[in-house]
């Protein structure tokens, strides 16, 4: 197995992390980035677009340190700009061992999976800024992967994404 990262962008509450639990149990050592776990430490409270475009560069050298020994990651993160995708590809430069996997999901499933509230907080104003919301989402026009979790089931999901690893000859 060579080390990779897949870096997944979607709304929030599409699945992302979800995903990366049920790819942990196959794939040994494999990291999960997860965005709001990293926020807390690396980028608490600042949800501005130049916030969020630092802690996406954070994650982006922290995937690319772990790479860089060895250990294959997955980064659950919005990512909601183009642009931040674009950076963590050139940061990371791992050609074939970088992939952009968008976890496709409607903004109404996204909302009925949100167990936190978040989004109807967001609804009520209570929180600004939320991605979907009062915040864009800018779909990838050319991810490496889709997946839409809309109604697929989570094996499903999670062995596209093997599928894929095993197509670049990665695991």
């Amino acid at each position: 197995m060579k080390p990779f990262v897949i870096w997944m962008t979607g709304l929030p509450c599409s699945g992302k992390t979800t995903i990366v639990k049920d790819l942990q149990k196959n794939i040994p050592n494999l990291a999960m980035l997860d965005g709001d776990e990293l926020r807390e430490w690396f980028s608490p409270k600042d949800f501005s677009k130049a916030g969020r475009d630092e802690h996406n560069k954070k994650v982006a050298h922290l995937a690319k340190l772990l790479l860089n020994h060895g250990v294959p990651s997955v980064v659950s993160l919005v990512s909601p700009y183009v642009g931040n995708r674009e950076d963590a590809r050139k940061i990371i430069d791992a050609g074939d061992q970088f992939a952009e996997c968008y976890v496709k999901c409607s903004l109404e499933k996204c909302e009925e999976r949100d167990v936190k509230g978040m989004y109807a907080k967001a609804r009520k104003g209570e929180i600004k800024g939320f991605t979907g919301i009062d915040d864009p989402y800018e779909a990838p026009k050319n991810a490496d992967l889709i997946i839409d979790t809309e109604d697929e089931p989570l094996s499903d999901s999670a062995n596209k994404v093997k599928d894929f690893l095993n197509g670049r000859n990665l695991l």
